[in-house]
């Protein structure tokens, strides 16, 4: 038996084989009451027969917590206005849900009188630190039992958990044959394991969820407005929506076209190479529409430093760190920076790709009689004879130097 003293412990729980076998295992090894949480972040029909499920399997209680609004406003647009992209490929649509999940998990935990929460995140991935990193921000004195890193866990792999199911009568939907993992949000659809561990076997194309093979597309290209406004998506096509249903109205309208498939050999924290399919097709449109009313409505050098400091905001992200102070604090830059950011995006989607087809904004920095080779607009094309000449001082240096060697 463990040696800590547990009395009641929230579990994280999807009703996956991961979290179904931690319930009764945590149940049985430490003698404490379970109580089975599970946030619907956009899961879908996936949330459906989970109290049941719970019950059945040793939790004292189940409660499923709506938090669709909360992470789309407070978490993905926030994300959104940065522009966050992992490695040049990944929204991020995993490592954004986690922390929004926590949160609430240790806001049961108070309500409920608890001492500890759970989670099924394994040793070897990011989400551990993700759940972890929140609660040590949010509710530092909890106990966090973490059964994939204890020496107590009596488990290799699925292939065990999968045995242990089936005798303890425990209903799961993952089997040996098709054992790749599959996590759903509002944001994206993520597939790893099993078979997608060998790079260079492509995913099935009936494994995805939310978009249709870019070849079954529809021949003809849909165009789409979006709206923005201080950097926010509050439209399309003319319709207002509230976060989450701007993102399941994007994913509906880029999903039948193919568009926000993504296959990546990413770098985990613990330092892992791992292979993960995703299929984001909303956020895919509503950063590309973002990012052409930038281009009329943020100055050069707002946008040149904002762009440097992406690639910082999405490891934020993508470590676990969103509530950490450096990343509310560089969220305050990238939110600053869109106080002018609004407009309308119009966007062509066809088979697989999403192009900018037109960008309109009533804080434009964009001059056509500046910028026209038709009309000089007031500007005066000599100023730039001074303006290089200074410009190449340092180079035309440099080339006397090298001219005497």
């Amino acid at each position: 038996m463990p040696t800590e003293k547990i009395n009641k412990l929230v579990l994280a729980y999807s009703g996956g084989l991961d979290t179904s076998v931690i319930l009764r295992w945590i149940k049985d090894q430490f003698g404490c009451e379970v109580i089975a949480y599970c946030a619907d972040v956009g899961q879908a029909e996936e949330t459906e027969g989970l109290e049941e499920k719970a019950l059945k399997t040793g939790a004292s209680k189940f409660i499923l917590a709506d938090l669709r609004e909360e992470f789309a406003r407070d978490f993905v647009f926030p994300m959104l206005r940065a522009n966050a992209i992992y490695e040049g490929y990944y929204l991020l649509g995993t490592s954004i849900a986690r922390p929004v999940i926590a949160k609430k998990q240790a806001e049961i935990a108070r309500d409920e009188g608890a001492d500890a929460v759970g989670h099924g995140a394994t040793g070897k991935g990011n989400d551990q630190v993700r759940y972890e990193l929140t609660m040590a921000r949010l509710a530092p004195d909890l106990k966090i039992i973490a059964p994939w890193r204890r020496a107590d866990w009596p488990f290799q792999g699925r292939a065990d958990m999968i045995a242990y199911a089936n005798d303890k009568r425990i209903p799961i939907s993952v089997t040996a044959e098709k054992p790749y993992s599959m996590d759903r949000n509002l944001v994206h659809v993520s597939y790893e394991g099993g078979v997608l561990e060998d790079p260079w076997r492509e995913p099935y194309n009936d494994m995805f969820r939310l978009t249709v093979s870019p070849e079954d597309a529809p021949n003809t290209p849909e165009y789409v407005e979006i709206e923005y406004e201080h950097g926010n998506p509050i439209a399309i096509n003319g319709a207002r929506l509230s976060p989450a249903k701007m993102i399941e109205r994007a994913n509906e309208i880029a999903g039948r076209h193919g568009i926000g498939r993504v296959d990546l050999v990413e770098n985990r924290y613990v330092g892992i190479k791992s292979r993960g399919v995703y299929e984001s097709p909303g956020t895919s449109i509503l950063m590309h529409g973002h990012r052409a009313v930038e281009q009329l409505t943020l100055d050069r050098e707002v946008m040149h430093m904002r762009d440097s400091m992406i690639p910082r905001y999405a490891e934020m992200v993508y470590y676990g760190y969103w509530f950490a102070p450096e990343r509310e604090a560089l969220q305050a830059l990238m939110d600053d920076a869109q106080k002018n950011v609004n407009g309308v995006a119009r966007l062509k989607l066809f088979k697989g790709s999403a192009t900018i087809a037109g960008r309109k904004s009533p804080n434009s920095l964009y001059d056509p009689k500046i910028a026209s080779f038709e009309e000089a607009g007031g500007y005066q094309q000599s100023d730039a004879e001074g303006f290089i000449r200074l410009a190449g001082v340092r180079l035309r240096a440099l080339a006397r130097a090298s001219s005497k060697r």
